[in-house]
């Protein structure tokens, strides 16, 4: 059985995107078109479906790394403050970003919340990044066929 730890990243979060965009619980809420990530960035995210490609995103990090609590998931997405001539510094993701992306994902029943501990997948988000990490990866044995004896 092939796990989210066996595919390239990248294409895992592109395909839970797309799967979630489908979700009715997952709806980006209205300030989503206009909010920055953190104090780090710049600009606002270019790509218009940033808020699905971040849930996607969140599932695979509590797949990975769960149990995760919210302050350890801002330290993660967050980045490096330019400060002019100045050296720059890490500063954390915004929380409301993150928290309201774990919220519409425990709605939806993929993520749990335990007391003390942090949030973790249920088995209905597992069993979406189990078999979405499977669809992605019979697409790269499609590609490399030499691929097929990881399975």
């Amino acid at each position: 059985m092939v796990k989210a730890y066996d595919v390239p990243a990248d294409r895992l979060i592109a395909r839970l995107a797309a799967t979630l965009k489908q979700d009715q619980n997952i709806v980006p809420p209205p300030w989503a078109r206009f909010v920055k990530t953190g104090c780090h960035a710049m600009r606002l995210p270019y790509d218009r479906d940033w808020w699905y490609v971040r849930c996607a995103s969140l599932l695979r990090k509590i797949y990975i790394h769960g149990p995760i609590g919210l302050s350890d998931l801002r330290s993660e997405y967050g980045g490096r403050q330019r400060r002019g001539s100045s050296p720059s510094h890490h500063r954390d993701a915004g929380g409301a970003i993150i928290r309201k992306a774990l919220h519409q994902l425990e709605q939806a029943g993929y993520v749990m919340k335990i007391h003390g501990k942090g949030r973790v997948l249920t088995s209905k988000g597992m069993s979406l990044v189990d078999s979405t990490a499977n669809e992605v990866f019979d697409e790269l044995v499609k590609i490399m066929p030499e691929l097929s004896k990881y399975a």
